[in-house]
């Protein structure tokens, strides 16, 4: 049984889904190196715009697993310490691996997203919820930090710093109501309704320039981490001098207006 799939449910749309129910999707390595695997290879895909991300049955991802978390050959040789670096190490890379994704990610939250399965949600780029999902920062309550996997950087950026303290500090659960309100989801649809509905947004992403989104997503990210306005106003226009200058998508776009049809940029 393959505990991460892949499928294209609709044209230029991937569909990445953790599949491990019955453990609700948990953190563990047989779970976490073929996931980070395929966020990597359909990065690659240029059939593919839009990737959509989500859990199989009834939780989006439980974090750690608490069951058996496996063994990887990079542990051996090494104690406990050595083994909890390179732990670490692969789970922030999975992290890293959706914000360096050429695509938009849109993280369908199915269910609960839990300790690192809360940063996991928080690291894609447009969160959509069921109504049954919530959001638990579960290590302070196990006696460790809430922040891990990015979390205390991600999450103060989406909502807000005392929305996030109080959050993380606190350990509660965030329902999905609650989490469109505070901005930490878009939009929050009944369960049957989730992946139509981020089908849609990936659907009226296509019609633009793959070019342009997969700029755009890497400027939004960048923003977040700009030093000054300045120096992200430069960074900005050269990426969108780059796209007006290299084809021909401004011209096809006042074109395709004058003749009240959609355009076809070809990049």
């Amino acid at each position: 049984m393959s505990f991460v799939t892949v499928e294209k449910p609709l044209p230029y749309i991937t569909l990445i889904t953790l599949n491990r129910p019955e453990r609700m999707n948990a953190m563990a390595f047989d779970v976490m190196v073929p996931f980070k695997e395929a966020l990597e290879e359909v990065s690659f895909d240029n059939d593919t715009r839009v990737v959509v991300v989500t859990g199989a049955g009834a939780g989006f991802c439980a974090g750690a697993d608490l069951q058996d978390p496996g063994w990887l050959d990079i542990f051996n040789g090494l104690t406990v310490p050595g083994i909890a670096r390179r732990a670490m190490k692969i789970l922030d890379d999975v992290i890293k691996a959706i914000h360096d994704m050429h695509q938009p990610v849109i993280g369908a939250i199915n269910g609960a997203a839990i300790g690192g399965g809360f940063c996991l949600s928080m690291a894609t780029d447009i969160r959509i919820a069921a109504e049954g999902a919530y959001f638990r920062p579960a290590g302070i309550n196990n006696g460790l930090t809430s922040a891990e996997l990015g979390l205390s950087y991600l999450l103060p950026r989406a909502i807000g710093t005392s929305r996030a303290f109080e959050i993380m500090l606190t350990g509660r659960d965030v329902d999905a109501i609650e989490a469109q309100h505070i901005g930490m989801v878009s939009k929050v649809v009944p369960q049957q309704e989730l992946l139509q509905e981020c089908y849609a947004i990936a659907e009226r992403i296509n019609g633009f320039s793959q070019l342009g989104v997969e700029l755009s997503k890497q400027m939004l990210w960048a923003g977040m981490e700009a030093g000054s306005l300045h120096s992200h106003m430069n960074h900005e226009g050269h990426a969108q001098l780059f796209v007006r200058m290299t084809t021909q998508n401004f011209e096809e776009a006042i074109k395709a207006r004058k003749q009240g049809r959609t355009p076809d940029f070809k990049d």
